[in-house]
């Protein structure tokens, strides 16, 4: 799974003009929502251009299609740009934006929301209930400050520690069973990787300064630290705490013992055999395949908990419908065909993703049982936290990432006084001032 970096649009917004959406499925943001609501009709929709995913998205298309002859949904891959974000922005500021987005970043749906891009899903008489009903109480997670839906909840890629056996054997460490559960075994683990040669680093999330990189160092462990809190919550930042200073203590002590690297890899750095970790999602199955003789285990925390206790980040990626559609009708029950059982087991079968739905285990019993080496994942599924749906949240994460970067990776400051700092602004940003 691609780590997207998301730009929201500026100034391109014409870029996408010759998109050509005039089916019905796009174009009627003046219209009323109500009726909207009830209309049926052919809608555009994008999906993602990963291969799997596109495969799974094409077929669905086919059999929706093939059910519903009066409602024909014409699927494309979202068009090509900086980023899919940028390109959905630009899109909306258009008014040319397809009726379905299959890959909605959470982190984008307030901008989008504020543009007046999306429509909320509430404006469906079972709208609300689907949604709870599908994902049970992680949904919430994904209202808006309104109190409404403007994404769905759809699949997600629970982050965990990927480990070299082969490079954990050389530095004498147990490859079945390593010490990884609290942060004081981790590091004393890293230290023998290092030391005896297993890899020149133990870990090496990017250093770079783009926002989302803090989804993959810092946000996983606080996650699993403070048992399932968000960056922000009830408007004010949470990170200030015992738990966010013990995260940043131990990635400061990861960096400061060069048992993380400072410098951008370019390249694979776990499947080059650079660093013996990484944090990756189910995505990393399929791509290490045949290449990397790997273990995982949760993400570690100050004590150590039950694996079956630990939080994680999503790294989610949702379905919106997009205020240009007039046939929204047809949008929201094509929605709820693609995250069906049976379309969430075909998702879940091709692409190795994690459908949002409650009971994930229990509902495919034969594909865990077959790939067990999911597992792990399902069940960190019930347990994922998600970027705070909050105003200017790329701002606010940026605000965080760059004091992170300059005081736990650089070491320019004292880690605890530069994220109290970072954390009056972004209580700011919280507030959309």
């Amino acid at each position: 799974m691609k780590r997207t970096l998301i730009a929201l649009v500026t100034g391109a917004a014409l870029a996408l003009s010759a998109c050509g959406i005039d089916d019905g499925g796009g174009g009627g943001g003046g219209q009323d929502a109500s009726a909207a609501a009830a209309k049926h009709g052919p809608i555009t929709i994008w999906y993602s251009n990963n291969t799997d995913e596109l495969a799974w998205g094409k077929a669905a298309v086919a059999q929706w299609n093939a059910q519903h002859p009066d409602e024909k949904v014409t699927g494309q891959e979202i068009p090509a740009g900086k980023s899919s974000e940028e390109v959905i922005g630009a899109a909306i500021t258009a008014g040319n934006a397809p009726c379905l987005v299959l890959n909605t970043a959470p982190a984008a749906v307030p901008q989008f929301q504020k543009q007046g891009g999306l429509v909320p899903l509430d404006d469906f008489p079972d709208g609300k209930s689907y949604v709870e009903g599908r994902t049970g109480q992680q949904a919430q997670q994904y209202k808006s400050p309104d109190g409404k839906y403007y994404q769905l909840p759809w699949k997600s890629n629970p982050v965990v520690i990927f480990y070299n056996k082969k490079a954990f054997k050389k530095a004498g460490i147990d490859a079945d069973n390593p010490p990884l559960a609290t942060f004081d075994q981790f590091l004393d683990t890293s230290r023998k990787v290092v030391q005896k040669g297993g890899a020149k680093y133990a870990i090496l999330p990017a250093p770079t300064s783009e926002f989302f990189q803090s989804w993959f160092d810092f946000y996983p462990l606080y996650a699993a630290e403070t048992g399932g809190k968000q960056l922000v919550e009830n408007g004010k930042s949470t990170f200030t705490g015992p738990e966010g200073t013990a995260v940043l203590n131990f990635w400061n002590t990861m960096y400061r013992e060069k048992l993380a690297g400072q410098e951008k890899y370019n390249g694979d750095a776990f499947a080059d055999g650079k660093a013996a970790m990484a944090i990756v999602g189910p995505w990393a199955i399929p791509v290490y395949k045949g290449k990397v003789e790997w273990g995982s285990v949760p993400v570690p925390t100050s004590k150590g908990m039950p694996a079956n206790a630990i939080h994680t980040f999503s790294d989610a990626k949702n379905i919106a419908i997009y205020s240009a559609c007039q046939n929204r009708g047809t949008a929201w029950e094509f929605a709820k065909f693609v995250t069906s059982p049976e379309q969430d087991g075909k998702l879940l079968e091709q692409t190795g993703q994690m459908p949002m739905r409650q009971n994930l285990q229990t509902t495919y019993p034969d594909y865990f049982a077959k790939n067990p080496a999911y597992a792990m994942f399902a069940d960190l599924n019930a347990r994922t936290v998600e970027v705070p749906n909050v105003p200017n949240s790329i701002t606010i994460w940026q605000t965080f990432r760059d004091a992170y970067s300059s005081s736990v990776i650089f070491g320019k400051s004292a880690p605890d006084a530069a994220l109290r700092d970072a954390a009056g602004k972004i209580d700011k940003l919280a507030t959309g001032s």
